[in-house]
């Protein structure tokens, strides 16, 4: 059995030298170095008038007290240089420029020199630890006679081996505790303050809903265009040529004569169906004359008379013209619906960088933003570009919807 242990150490120790717990280890000791490396010339600049000049008289003792604290504070934009590229090369963390002085040289003052000292007694423990625990090994390099005459070493052997595993165990989780910190803290103290960085990330997504807003609003205005442009226009041709065929065909038999009827009606009833698709994607004329001439469609069209009044000196972008108009769409249809209303009103007005959109009626009130799917769905494409939403819908009305965008996205 004592013949078989060298072996099956050895063994093992192939076995650990895959696992990937050893690989995590080893980068953080190869962290826990660099930390170290990175430290110690400052340490030692700190260090070096204690060890130079005599501190009996008050100018030694300000220059040894003043010297290091100047040193780091010259040095900070360097070290945090340095320091990003070890967290960069070996942890794969990347800490963006714009931290604060202060906290840099706070960092550099106390935080990456307590990391460098628990890095340096994680090693120490380590290694008196990986000594501890190959005991065995060092045992039976020994001669023969040695053991033969301690013999019961096994004994004591086997509890420094585990206190060695133990201390081992407690290097690794220190040292690994340590990177954590270290990267906690270099990523608090040398990139930029946690406010700082939120308002980067807002904006970020603020961005990236405007691009995706705006991606979205241009895949709508091409799929009207390839409607418009193509099967509505198909749809016409053969809307024609079937009229014409039922006005010169006189001689056909009467079920043929029903059939191309039958084909006449579908095919205007697919245009109109067809043109209110198009519409509801996004109509060409908001494209091209602005919102008082789409919206003066929309208000010729509706079930209900409308007063529109329409004011906008300056158009707004693309995207907040899109909402408005389906926002006004969309009301005018939940009017004729279910409001029983006699008249609504639509106004438009401009007012600086707000686009303020307003449709009452005198219907029956009692529209309700929780329950209802169409508001529901209209308060969120308001809610895409920043704006605002409100509704006010007693029981017996009137009902009033009241939004806000911003003409600039």
């Amino acid at each position: 059995m004592q013949s078989q242990l060298p072996a099956f150490l050895w063994r093992a120790l192939g076995h650990a030298r895959r696992s990937p717990e050893l690989a995590r280890a080893r980068r953080n000791a190869l962290v826990g170095a660099a930390a170290i490396t990175v430290q110690f010339p400052l340490l030692l600049a700190l260090a070096m008038p204690w060890l130079v000049y005599n501190a009996n008289a008050v100018p030694g003792i300000l220059l040894n007290v003043m010297l290091p604290l100047v040193v780091p504070a010259i040095a900070a934009p360097v070290l945090t240089v340095v320091q990003r590229r070890r967290f960069k090369a070996l942890l794969d963390v990347d800490i963006p420029l714009g931290g604060p002085w202060r906290r840099q040289l706070l960092y550099h003052l106390l935080t990456g020199p307590a990391a460098a000292f628990g890095a340096a007694l994680a090693f120490v423990l380590g290694a008196v630890g990986l000594v501890a625990a190959t005991v065995y090994i060092w045992i039976w390099a020994l001669p023969v006679t040695w053991r033969v005459e301690h013999y019961g070493y096994s004994t004591q052997a086997a509890y420094v081996t585990a206190g060695g595993l133990a201390l081992t165990a407690l290097a690794v989780w220190l040292l690994g505790t340590l990177v954590r910190l270290d990267t906690r803290a270099a990523t608090m103290f040398l990139g930029p303050d946690p406010a700082t960085a939120l308002e980067r990330r807002v904006e970020n997504l603020l961005d990236s809903r405007a691009g995706a807003v705006e991606a979205a609003d241009a895949e709508r205005r091409r799929i009207e265009r390839d409607l418009h442009d193509g099967a509505q226009q198909r749809l016409v041709s053969m809307a024609v040529n079937l009229g014409l065929a039922k006005a010169t065909l006189k001689d056909l038999p009467d079920d043929a004569r029903k059939v191309i009827d039958e084909a006449h009606r579908e095919a205007k009833e697919a245009i109109d169906e067809l043109s209110n698709l198009v519409r509801g994607l996004h109509p060409a004329v908001l494209d091209e004359r602005g919102l008082d001439a789409a919206l003066s469609g929309v208000a010729a069209r509706a079930t209900v008379p409308v007063r529109l009044h329409v004011h906008t000196p300056e158009r707004a972008a693309p995207t907040v013209e899109a909402v408005a108009y389906f926002v006004v769409c969309e009301a005018l249809a939940n009017i004729a619906k279910h409001a029983r209303a006699t008249k609504a009103d639509v106004t438009v007005v401009r007012t600086g960088d707000t686009l303020r959109v307003t449709v009452s009626d005198d219907g029956v009130g009692g529209a309700d933003l929780g329950e209802g799917s169409g508001l529901i769905g209209l308060a969120g494409r308001v809610g895409s570009v920043d704006g605002t939403f409100e509704v006010s819908s007693p029981v017996g009305g009137p009902t009033v919807i009241a939004v806000e965008l911003p003409c600039v996205l």
